[in-house]
């Protein structure tokens, strides 16, 4: 019978290799977190991925595998593999992302001549349905940073939770790159951009508004707080760095106060920020450099948003409405 999910993941363990092989998982977690400089939330995203393999492979071949033994692997056996997460009940999207890790693994491997297994490559990614990002409206999103700042009891905390969702919907950060920020990196009056530290460490500028700049400001002058340069930002209420789970309780309370739906996340903040920007006649390559996004199919997802909203307005005003096809193309026609 097959595990469910969650405890199949939880049997999985790294220590189901042998020497040579467990050696160099080490040396590629270093690499990971050293050199490729992966966030703490990838790297054990990759490990758990990596350990529920080498279960499965414990006892697929029976015994815990080594380097040799990843080199003669087949095409057959990785399909196993792919078969027993769908067999537990895992999502393909979890499936997709595991092969895809295990081929960077695979490539790390081939690098350093510790292994090398073609068979890897032939394999198919999952298909995984196409998540279209959920933005909220201009105006939802303005109601959203407007009312934030009138929920709390301390003033300070109501200024510097409007200024996190500020930066998230004005600039296009992701939360995590929001509360990265030091103090020595709240802007200066008159700073026109902002320096982002992305994911992989990459560092992108980013416009900064007026009033996202006047909302830091606001929060600083009103934080009880003794504040060093490389030190948070965001402080939680008792002075520590504000938590992301913070934040996303925060945008659960103005969910049930504004009647919004659940998709109204603070990451939807940030999607809102691009899709605007698009409806606005924003260039995709230039909406690509301010999100950070590595690759343009990412950004693109925006277009399919936009062509939504556009859709919507016909329906909505188009004689011609009541047609069960619209003439309007969609992204993938229009390319």
């Amino acid at each position: 019978m097959a595990l469910p999910a969650e405890s199949l993941l939880k049997t999985a363990s790294l220590t189901a290799a042998a020497p040579d092989l467990a050696a160099a998982i080490r040396d590629w977690q270093a690499w990971l977190r050293d050199e490729k400089r992966a966030s703490p939330h990838t790297c054990l995203a990759y490990r758990r991925d990596l350990a529920h393999f080498l279960a499965f492979l414990t006892g697929h071949l029976g015994q815990h595998a080594a380097l040799a033994d990843l080199d003669a692997l087949r095409t057959a056996d990785f399909r196993a593999w792919l078969a027993a997460r769908a067999g537990a009940g895992l999502k393909r999207s979890s499936s997709a992302r595991a092969l895809s890790t295990l081929r960077g693994f695979f490539r790390w491997l081939k690098r350093r001549d510790l292994a090398d297994n073609a068979a890897l490559a032939s394999l198919r990614t999952p298909k995984v349905p196409k998540a279209v990002p959920k933005a909220l409206t201009a105006a939802e999103a303005e109601e959203v940073v407007a009312t934030v700042a009138e929920m709390s009891d301390e003033d300070w905390i109501g200024k510097r939770d409007g200024a996190v969702l500020l930066l998230l919907y004005g600039c296009g950060l992701r939360i995590g790159e929001a509360l990265g920020l030091t103090r020595a990196m709240a802007p200066k009056p008159g700073q026109e951009s902002l320096l982002v530290t992305g994911k992989g460490n990459r560092q992108r500028m980013v416009p900064l508004l007026p009033v996202v700049a006047a909302a830091i400001t606001d929060y600083l002058a009103a934080c009880p707080f003794a504040q060093v340069n490389d030190g948070p930002l965001f402080l939680g209420k008792r002075g520590g760095p504000l938590t992301s789970r913070r934040v996303q309780q925060r945008m659960q309370d103005l969910r049930g106060l504004l009647g919004l739906p659940e998709s109204a996340t603070p990451h939807a903040l940030r999607h809102s920020f691009a899709t605007h920007l698009l409806a606005g006649g924003g260039d995709l390559r230039a909406i690509q450099e301010l999100l950070g996004h590595a690759s343009l199919s990412s950004t693109q997802r925006y277009t399919e948003v936009d062509v939504a909203g556009l859709l919507e307005v016909y329906d909505r005003a188009h004689p011609r409405a009541s047609h069960p096809q619209s003439d309007i193309p969609t992204p993938k026609e229009s390319r």
